[in-house]
């Protein structure tokens, strides 16, 4: 009987999310040491990774600011060459 009580004990729900909750923080807090350790031992790597996700994640908005700039570009140079055949011909016509 009391191996019977001990059994249900054990497979209570209660006890076995205690310790897969205790197993998932062991097992965080081994993960989180690791990458520190990681970090430590080669900061340019880790900070080239870091940016390289971080580029990936905001690719859209990104692409979205270099579409503006390269249109902001071309638009500069349309106006500058309209400025000078204007005054190209200002120039001709004296």
């Amino acid at each position: 009987m009391a191996t019977a009580q001990e059994l249900q004990e054990r497979l209570s729900p209660k006890t076995l999310a205690k310790g897969a909750w205790q197993g998932a923080k062991e097992k965080g807090a081994d993960l989180a040491e690791n990458t520190v350790d990681a970090v430590r031992s080669r900061p340019l790597a880790a900070t080239g990774v870091v940016a390289a996700i971080t580029m990936f994640l905001a690719r859209e908005p990104l692409l979205g600011l270099a579409g503006k700039l390269v249109d902001g570009v071309t638009e500069k140079r349309k106006t500058r060459k309209s400025r000078k055949a204007r005054q190209d011909d200002t120039e001709k016509a004296k």
